[in-house]
């Protein structure tokens, strides 16, 4: 894979809308209801509940729907701030979040094209034509990417072929054609990775034959075994069982004329011809991120041998069992599930377990819309189903350090009622049984019905709830057994090591990683420690110890202490911390230093100025900073060619927290964020910030907006003698 960025190698940019809207966008309305987002095409007369947010995401014109006071005598930065806090606010939602593109990856839609067409249900028209115009949006060099601004792969290529030919694109059309050439000097779609091998050996394009075993039986081993199931990574655990339930079943969908002539085109060689158990290993170069390692290749012999002798009886049992613990998913998340893969694949096994007329596979069917986005390019799926408490978090911290927050009070509120709203309030029943740890007092990256809480959210919904608490922004502040709840969640998902992992503690060891079967992603098999993790819920302990200092006093200063060491313990020689959520080092290095000023250790610490040092070595000319997702790739410091607001905005905070001396450094990044904002108060969306497992690069499209707001608010109130 390459980089291609903003600019792609066709000479535009990859978020150009080059085809035009295939369905009336005025149409479109974004409805929620405590976080859920449904986009929904509404018949001629009917109200939107969410106007500016529902035309600001398609595309459309809101230059006039915000309440800018254009007498503002302000100094340029409190006007440049109190602008972008009120277009901000403009687009907040009813419930009280905010709303946002969660897209990215080029392996989501496939799932859900294919899980739709295999169980005979009908892609809604409004989703078919703004799906296949996403498509035709996010083409490049005739192929589809890993994710947005990758270079073409055989996965998404091949996958996405197969979407706009299910949606009905002849085989004739040029963008077929584009593709079928780009996969034409590369064996076809032969050697496309292991799951990419999964969804089309569903369709019935690929044969199972050349897939290597799932081996479903992993279940049935004691749980003390190392290697068991219940040790992976919850976003691993998640997509593997029910790929194993579907691998047991062997499940082909019907092969119909459309299949056969997809067989032809992505197979440059008779598909009964191919010799199926010998393409087990190819990946095509373009591809393969993380190579079989001895361990997994041996591994993969033993389960292919077994396979062939496979005792029905002993499968059933263990596909009962993994059924039974998807059934568990499915009802602990609502059937919205951990995320969009397994989403698709847990739906399928519904259909394929109960059947199409079960009530769990229309339970299925009703939550579909919660990962659905319209965005200014097209419909494309959400990596979750949705970003609303992390997004909603932050922003009530910019907010708060924005020193104009008396403005928005209602804002606050609102936001307040969301963080309320989406704290997890139970465990579910036989957690444990089921491989899950407690969740009671915890809060979710998005709703709360998606039932897993994550250590970061965690930290960032606590310190947003101490918060508004604190400044009295609410009139129904959490009780103090929420807060305390919150806390206990939090000592609970500590690592011996200090850290803290996402949503579960580590359960494994690194070895794991020698069986990492994706081809695509890096560390994907257990859950480590994050400086993101770690430093939310070390600010968040902090900041609940100021307020609530008599309250398991004792854990909780072993907490912070356990914590600040990990995070001492993993600065780079540099002075960087590497980002695994976001692009890349200035988001890992903002974390880093965000965590060790809250607990205590002065400005002037070496290990506060190292962080400083690295990043004014990579301010650029123009005073900003930026990265390309390449920093996550190669898990080294890669220049953008061009500053971002983003990544600036994040160096700013950090240099602004660590009282950094040089003024100038700071003022010419801050100069960089004001020169960017538009004149509504907002910001372009520039290149994507977001990554999950070194290699997969997602869209937090609320960024652009939220920290360059706390930026500016925090040099406001750090340099009081540039107001007016």
């Amino acid at each position: 894979m390459a980089y291609l960025g903003v600019e792609g190698s066709e000479g535009r940019s990859v978020r150009d809308r080059v085809v035009p809207p295939a369905t009336d966008l005025k149409r479109w309305s974004l409805e929620v209801s405590e976080g859920r987002q449904v986009w929904n095409y509404l018949g001629p007369g009917e109200a939107k509940q969410n106007p500016a947010a529902s035309a600001y995401w398609t595309g459309l014109d809101v230059n006039g729907d915000t309440d800018v006071d254009k007498k503002d005598t302000s100094d340029e930065v409190t006007k440049a701030l109190r602008c972008g806090v009120n277009f901000f606010s403009s687009i907040q939602t009813a419930d009280g979040h905010w709303s946002g593109d969660y897209g990215g990856p080029m392996f989501l839609l496939p799932g859900y094209a294919i899980v739709m067409y295999v169980t005979g249900l009908t892609v809604p028209e409004p989703y078919r034509l703004e799906i296949v115009r996403y498509l035709s949006n996010t083409q490049i060099d005739g192929g589809w990417g890993i994710h947005i601004e990758s270079s073409p792969t055989v996965f998404g290529t091949s996958l996405n072929y197969c979407v706009m030919r299910l949606l009905g694109v002849p085989r004739e059309d040029e963008r077929m054609q584009r593709a079928r050439t780009w996969l034409s000097t590369r064996r076809g779609c032969l050697g496309i990775p292991s799951w990419g091998k999964f969804w089309l050996a569903v369709l019935g394009v690929y044969s199972w034959d050349g897939v290597h075993s799932l081996f479903p039986e992993m279940v049935l081993l004691p749980r003390a075994f190392p290697l068991h199931t219940c040790r992976l990574w919850s976003y691993c655990r998640t997509v593997y069982m029910p790929m194993s339930y579907i691998y047991g079943r062997k499940f082909v969908g019907s092969i119909t004329p459309l299949v056969k002539e997809l067989r032809e085109e992505l197979i440059l060689e008779p598909y009964d011809q191919v010799n199926w158990p010998s393409v087990r290993n190819f990946v095509a170069e373009e591809d393969l991120y993380t190579p079989h390692t001895w361990a997994l290749d041996l591994f993969f012999s033993a389960c292919n041998l077994y396979e062939k002798v496979a005792p029905s009886m002993i499968r059933n049992w263990a596909l009962d069992w993994v059924y039974e613990v998807l059934k568990k998913e499915d009802e602990f998340t609502n059937y919205i599930t951990i995320g969009p893969v397994s989403k698709m694949i847990n739906m399928l096994c519904a259909f394929l377990h109960e059947g199409r007329e079960s009530l769990s596979f229309r339970k299925h069917i009703e939550r579909i819309p919660d990962y659905m986005w319209m965005g200014k390019d097209g419909m494309k799926m959400n990596g979750t189903n949705g970003s609303q408490l992390w997004d909603t978090s932050f922003m009530i911290q910019a907010m708060i350090e924005s020193g104009i927050k008396d403005e928005f009070k209602d804002v606050f509120r609102k936001a307040h009622d969301y963080i309320d709203i989406t704290q997890i309030r139970v465990d579910h029943p036989k957690h444990n049984q089921y491989y899950r740890d407690i969740t009671k007092g915890g809060w979710p990256f998005s709703t709360r019905d998606m039932g897993w809480i994550v250590a970061d959210c965690t930290g960032e919904g606590l310190k947003a709830a101490l918060i508004c608490k604190k400044f009295k922004y609410t009139a129904t502040a959490l009780s103090d057994e929420r807060m305390y709840d919150a806390v206990n969640i939090l000592l609970s998902m500590q690592n011996s090591t200090g850290g803290y992992a996402t949503c579960e503690k580590t359960r494994g060891w690194h070895f794991f990683e020698y069986f990492n079967a994706s081809e695509v992603f890096g560390e994907i098999m257990i859950d480590y420690d994050y400086v993101e993790c770690t430093s939310s819920a070390l600010q968040a302990l902090c900041l609940f110890r100021e307020m609530y200092p008599k309250h398991r006093t004792t854990e909780i200063n072993r907490a912070i202490k356990n914590a600040l060491s990990w995070m001492l313990t993993t600065q780079r020689e540099d002075g960087s911390w590497e980002g695994l959520w976001g692009i890349c080092f200035t988001y890992g290095t903002w974390f880093g230093v965000e965590g060790l000023v809250d607990a205590g250790l002065p400005p002037s610490h070496p290990r506060i100025q190292a962080a400083c040092n690295f990043l004014v070595s990579k301010q650029q000319d123009d005073g900003g900073w930026g990265e390309t997702f390449m920093s996550c790739v190669t898990r080294e410091y890669v220049q953008h060619p061009q500053s971002q607001v983003v990544n600036t905005a994040w160096a700013v905070l950090t240099l602004l927290k660590a009282k950094y001396s040089d003024r100038n450094v700071i003022k010419r990044g801050v100069e960089l964020l004001l020169s960017r904002q538009k004149s509504n108060g907002d910001w372009e969306q520039e290149s994507i910030s977001g990554v999950f497992n070194k290699n997969c690069m997602i869209s937090y499209s609320n960024y652009k907006n939220i920290f360059p707001l706390w930026a500016i608010g925090r040099y406001r109130e750090t340099y009081p003698d540039i107001k007016a």
